[in-house]
C-alpha cells in the first residue's frame, strides 16, 4: 500500500506541474478577428542588445557620449524602402534604475526582419530645442510609428522630464530628421491634459495594397492611447490631438483591467491599431496584479492581449481575448531591468504578405515574433 500511495504522490506531483506548464502557454488557437499566431523565428532573438561602443555628440552635454550601453527596448516599426525599419529607446549610464537614465532612439534596418543593421547614432533625443523642458534629463521612451499614404512617418513618443511623462508626436519623410511638435495634448480643451501623465498611443492603421498605413475612422484620425486604461482620442492633423470625454469632462474609458485575468493591473496601448474586415484590432500590453491578478501567470508580468473595436463605432469593445497571445517565455524575456518577466510590444511591420511584431524583453533586449496569415492553422 505504501508503494501505491507513492505512485499515486508521483502521479498527481506530474499532473499539477503539466497543469501549471499548460497554463502558462500563450493562446495559439486563436479567434478569426485577431492577428496571430505569432511565432518566434528559432534563434533569432534578440535582435537588438546594448552596444557600448556606440557614441554620437550629445548637443545637451556638450561631449560624445555613450547613449545605448545599459538597455535598448520597447520598438516600434514601419517599411520604407523594401526594409523593415524599427525605432528603439536605449537607455544611457547615467542612473540606476528604470526611469533613472537619459533614453534616446535609435534606429535600425532590415532586409528581413531579423538580422539588423543599426545606426550609430541615435535619431530622437534630447535637444537644444523648444522641447528641451520636457525631456531633459529622462529623454525620448517607448515609440510607436507608422506612415501616411504619403510617406509621412508619424511617431508617438513619451517625453520624459522626470517630472511629469508626456505623450507627444513628431513627423519625419526619413526617419532620420524630425519635426518635433511636443505634446498631442497641448491645445485640447485649454490645455486641460497637458500636465497629466500620459503614455502609449496606438494609431489606427490599415492595409491598402499591401502597405500599412494611417487611416481616417469616420472622417478624422484615430488613436488609443493610455496606461492604465484605454482611452481614445481624434486629430483632424495627426498634430493636435483631441481626447474623448464623458459628459463630466472625465477621460472616457474605453477598456480597464480586470479582476482575475492576465491585465488585472494594466491595459496599455501596443502597437498601432488595424483596421480590418471585421473592425479594429487593438493590441496591447497587459500587467498581472500580484494581487487579484491571473494566478496562471507570473504575478507583474506583462503579457500581450488583442481587443476588437467596431469600425463604425470604435469606442465599443466587440471581442477580447481572456489569455494573453504573447506571454514571457526565453530567459532574456525574464531578466535584465524587470525580472518579473516583460514583453512589451510597440512594433508591428506588415512585410512581404507577413506582420512582424517587436517587442521590449524585460526593459533591456528586442525580440520579434512573425504573423504568416497564409497559414491560419488553429484559427476558430
Amino acid at each position: 500500500m505504501n508503494k501505491i500511495y507513492k505512485l499515486m504522490q508521483v502521479a498527481i506531483a506530474f499532473l499539477l506541474i503539466s497543469g501549471n506548464a499548460i497554463a502558462q502557454q500563450a493562446q495559439t488557437n486563436l479567434p478569426s478577428w485577431s492577428l496571430g499566431p505569432f511565432v518566434r523565428p528559432v534563434g533569432a532573438n534578440p535582435v537588438i542588445s546594448p552596444d557600448t561602443s556606440s557614441v554620437f555628440n550629445d548637443p545637451m552635454q556638450k561631449k560624445m557620449a555613450r547613449w545605448e550601453p545599459s538597455d535598448t527596448f520597447n520598438p516600434a516599426a514601419t517599411v520604407k524602402d523594401g526594409k523593415i525599419q524599427v525605432l528603439y529607446r536605449a537607455e544611457d549610464n547615467s542612473g540606476q534604475g528604470i526611469g533613472s537614465r537619459t533614453s534616446r532612439i535609435g534606429l535600425a534596418s532590415s532586409v528581413d526582419g531579423v538580422t539588423m543593421k543599426r545606426s550609430p547614432v541615435p535619431v530622437l533625443f534630447p535637444a537644444e530645442d523648444n522641447q528641451k523642458e520636457f525631456e531633459w534629463p529622462g529623454g525620448c521612451e517607448d515609440p510607436r510609428v507608422a506612415v501616411t499614404a504619403n510617406g509621412t512617418y508619424v511617431i508617438l513618443y513619451t517625453q520624459w522630464n522626470k517630472k511629469v511623462p508626456r505623450l507627444a508626436v513628431a513627423h519625419s519623410k526619413d526617419l532620420v530628421k524630425w519635426t518635433k511638435y511636443g505634446s498631442v495634448f497641448r491645445k485640447a480643451y485649454n490645455g486641460k491634459f497637458f500636465n497629466i501623465p500620459t503614455k502609449s498611443a496606438s494609431i489606427v492603421t490599415k492595409l491598402v495594397n499591401g502597405k500599412q498605413i494611417i487611416t481616417k475612422v469616420n472622417g478624422k484620425y484615430f488613436m488609443y492611447w493610455g496606461e492604465e486604461h484605454v482611452y481614445a482620442a481624434t486629430s483632424p492633423d495627426l498634430i493636435n490631438w483631441t481626447p474623448l470625454i464623458n459628459a463630466d469632462s472625465t477621460l472616457k474609458k474605453l477598456a480597464s483591467p480586470r479582476e482575475g485575468f492576465f491585465d488585472s493591473q494594466l491595459t496599455e496601448c501596443g502597437p498601432p491599431a488595424v483596421l480590418t474586415n471585421r473592425g479594429i484590432v487593438l493590441m496591447y500590453n497587459g500587467k498581472n496584479n500580484a494581487v487579484g491578478g491571473d494566478t496562471r501567470y507570473t504575478a507583474n508580468a506583462y503579457c500581450a492581449g488583442q481587443i476588437l473595436f467596431s469600425a463604425t463605432d470604435p469606442t465599443k469593445v466587440l471581442y477580447r481575448l481572456d489569455k494573453p497571445f504573447l506571454i514571457p517565455e526565453a530567459p532574456f524575456e525574464k531578466s535584465g531591468q524587470y525580472p518579473a518577466g516583460t514583453v512589451f510590444i510597440e512594433g508591428l511591420a506588415y512585410f512581404k504578405n507577413k506582420w512582424y511584431l517587436y517587442y521590449g524583453c524585460a526593459d533591456s533586449q528586442v525580440a520579434v515574433a512573425i504573423y504568416d496569415p497564409a497559414n491560419r492553422v488553429g484559427k476558430k
